[in-house]
């Protein structure tokens, strides 16, 4: 047994030989930890491996060794890949055809083979372990292993209803790619006087967004992205919920309020646009029943009061029901 410089125990097992041109700087970035000798090099790669008894262990390996070989097996975070599909097997057996998209992600950027385990949700609830038995050109086949899983919604469904139509610059992308880690259940956008416009070409965007945070957190329910709302509509909305919030400045503190209406499973809070409402849509939404917060002594852009309010909700909904 031998010894490194930090006292970490390494087997000499594999050796090649450099040019003597190349300096010692430029064979560690070839390799781990060098050994030099005379005029040609002497190279021992290690690589650190993780033990049940040191974490400073380490295993000797060829530079031919391939990356599939180096405990890549466990598909990188020790949980399967997971990708959606709209249609999921129902049973142990069946099979599934994955296209475009989802199919070029799996098969050309993750470069997944024959034979790997992966899982497929739906967006709402259902969730299938498969392996890949058929890759071809135009898609891939998986075959479930286990029975459907349907997991049911949370107990706490909480819409954002956001005026973010003017945010630029991947602000936007910003506000749903966090709603959708955060849990919120929908988002809509609202239009108001102060950002009255809201394009399409955005909201095609913003699906592809949710999608790819819906499965990089894990949600098996994907969020929903409702098309633009007018303020005027908005009333409604707020005639149909249990518990309405709206970020207002100088307002009760979000968790006064929210300690004041107990447990609650849910509900809608609005988020106005750079510049907030107007005083007559802030009357408006008292007058319909929306109950005003204050989120803090600063001023908050609209993506980062929708995070914050969406933050505290989430919070206080998994302490009561905790």
């Amino acid at each position: 047994m031998r010894l490194d410089e930090q006292n970490n125990p390494f087997v000499l097992t594999e050796f090649i030989t450099l040019p003597s041109t190349v300096s010692s700087s430029k064979a560690s970035q070839a390799g781990g930890m060098i050994g030099m000798c005379s005029a040609s090099v002497t190279t021992l790669i290690i690589l650190p491996i993780k033990s049940p008894r040191s974490r400073n262990s380490i295993r000797c390996c060829s530079p031919t060794t391939s990356s599939s070989a180096i405990g890549h097996d466990d598909q990188s975070r020790g949980s399967l890949p997971r990708f959606y599909s709209r249609n999921l097997p129902t049973s142990k057996g069946s099979v599934v055809r994955v296209q475009d998209d989802e199919f070029w992600h799996m098969a050309k950027v993750l470069r997944l083979g024959l034979n790997a385990r992966v899982e497929l949700f739906n967006g709402s609830g259902g969730l299938i372990e498969g392996c890949i038995r058929k890759i071809d050109r135009n898609g891939l086949d998986v075959v479930a292993v286990k029975d459907l899983i349907v997991i049911s919604p949370k107990k706490a469904q909480w819409h954002v209803f956001a005026a973010f139509g003017a945010l630029k610059g991947g602000r936007a992308d910003w506000l749903v790619e966090k709603c959708t880690e955060l849990g919120a259940s929908s988002v809509t956008p609202i239009l108001t006087q102060r950002s009255s416009m809201f394009s399409n070409n955005k909201m095609d965007r913003l699906q592809r967004v949710i999608l790819a945070a819906t499965k990089q957190c894990q949600r098996t329910h994907k969020m929903i992205l409702y098309p633009p709302l007018q303020f005027c509509d908005l009333v409604s909305k707020i005639a149909e919920s249990k518990v309405s919030l709206f970020a207002s400045a100088g307002a009760t503190p979000v968790i006064t309020v929210l300690s004041s209406l107990g447990v609650e499973t849910g509900g809608i809070f609005i988020v106005g646009p750079e510049g907030d409402f107007t005083n007559e849509e802030t009357e408006t939404l008292i007058n319909g029943g929306a109950l005003p917060i204050g989120l803090g002594p600063c001023r908050l852009r609209v993506e980062t009061a929708a995070v914050t309010l969406l933050s505290a909700l989430e919070l206080w909904s998994d302490h009561c029901n905790s």
